[in-house]
């Protein structure tokens, strides 16, 4: 019953008493009719209340943010629904509670204006009935589990600011390299006519006698995109920034053909490899939509592990605000060794407004070979990008 309801009900007593008092009969039709209109009301509301089920309809193709949505959505039942006034209370992800009120039929569509990136679930969803005097309110929580996923706005590439870092720190030619590698199968007793290089030392050692690495060839991905998810570094929009940039340099090494993963160093340290553009792609953009900033592990210790992708890739992009020593010192390591390193970096500062102040890591980083690019509030995503390394780096 709603406030109006019970107010009617305490008038249509009071009413009562005083015709009683006076000796008013002609408020005697006021006072029964007061509790009488509730009744009818609880009648009316109580037959609308019936299963419902709620329909929601999104607009097909991607959505990307800054977009606009429209959404439409319709309560069904088995039995057509009988006039009353309907509205939909439901939770929208990080945009809240949303109240949408239903027009005949319980059909009706809203809008949600300049959308940011992410997903947003559709919780608590609750239809609300009542009477057309509002005297009476049933609630009905009808199941209808969704997401809304809204995408980055990536940039097309045809050059990367990484292209132009192809040497090595003492400015030789790198040699391309075909994406394959051997990898530790299982171990066996040695045999006569086995290389010693093939001899595994801790099994040898725990068996007491030889034991040799069977090896097997296995692909490897061409080139790893990590997409840092500090939170700690994170400003205004400046992590919008990095999953723009990580997902633009994946989106172009998968438009040349390159084999690719995608990595988002957070809690969940989620990885997407993607082999073309028509299968995988899909997937790693739904993750990019729907990255956070969380707090994981350390970045460094993501890129020291062995066993990770990011290990086994022949290339690395970084996507950071953060350049902790540590983190610096896997990066020189990684290029001394490979000389495929490149790094973007998404300067936190200029979010909040500070002045530009010169980064002595960057300048290490590109003396060891790295190619590094560096984002700031308002720049444009495809001239830094695409533009030479050494620039990007000193902008």
């Amino acid at each position: 019953m709603t406030a109006r309801g019970r107010l009617a009900l305490v008038l249509g007593a009071t009413t009562y008493l005083a015709a009683w008092a006076f000796g008013s009969k002609i408020l005697y039709p006021v006072a029964l009719g007061l509790p009488v209109a509730v009744l009818l009301a609880w009648l009316w509301t109580a037959l609308a209340n019936r299963p419902l089920e709620l329909r929601r309809t999104l607009p097909t193709g991607e959505r990307l943010e800054g977009d606009d949505v429209v959404v439409e959505v319709q309560l069904a039942s088995e039995r057509r629904l009988l006039p009353a006034r309907w509205t939909l209370r439901e939770r929208i992800g990080k945009l809240g509670e949303l109240e949408t009120m239903l027009g005949s039929g319980g059909h009706s569509r809203y809008m949600l204006r300049g959308l940011g990136r992410g997903r947003y679930e559709f919780e608590g969803s609750v239809a609300v009935i009542e009477d057309p005097f509002g005297l009476e309110r049933v609630e009905q929580p009808p199941e209808s589990p969704g997401a809304l996923l809204v995408y980055p706005r990536l940039v097309h590439l045809d050059h990367l600011f990484s292209e132009g870092g192809t040497r090595s720190h003492d400015g030789r030619r790198l040699l391309l390299r075909r994406p394959s590698g051997f990898d530790l199968h299982s171990v066996r007793e040695y045999e006569h006519g086995d290389s010693l290089r093939k001899v595994h030392w801790r099994s040898t050692a725990r068996r007491a006698q030889l034991m040799v690495k069977e090896l097997e060839d296995s692909p490897r991905d061409e080139v790893a995109v990590v997409l840092d998810a500090d939170p700690d570094a994170v400003v205004g929009e400046s992590f919008d920034v990095q999953v723009r940039a990580a997902g633009s340099l994946l989106l172009s090494h998968i438009r040349h053909g390159r084999r690719a993963v995608l990595v988002v160093n957070g809690a969940r340290a989620e990885q997407q490899g993607v082999r073309s553009a028509e299968h995988d792609w899909r997937q790693a953009l739904d993750l990019l939509a729907a990255a956070e900033p969380e707090q994981g592990p350390p970045l460094a210790a993501v890129l020291a592990d062995e066993s990770s992708p990011v290990a086994r890739s022949l290339e690395l992009a970084v996507v950071t605000a953060s350049l902790p020593p540590r983190l610096v010192e896997r990066l020189v390591e990684r290029a001394l060794a490979s000389g495929s390193v490149s790094l973007v970096y998404v300067d936190p500062t200029s979010f909040a407004g500070a002045p530009r102040k010169p980064l002595p890591e960057l300048l290490r980083l590109q003396a060891a070979g790295v190619a590094v690019a560096v984002l700031r509030e308002g720049d444009d995503l495809a001239e830094r990008l695409g533009g030479a390394a050494p620039e990007a780096a000193h902008a």
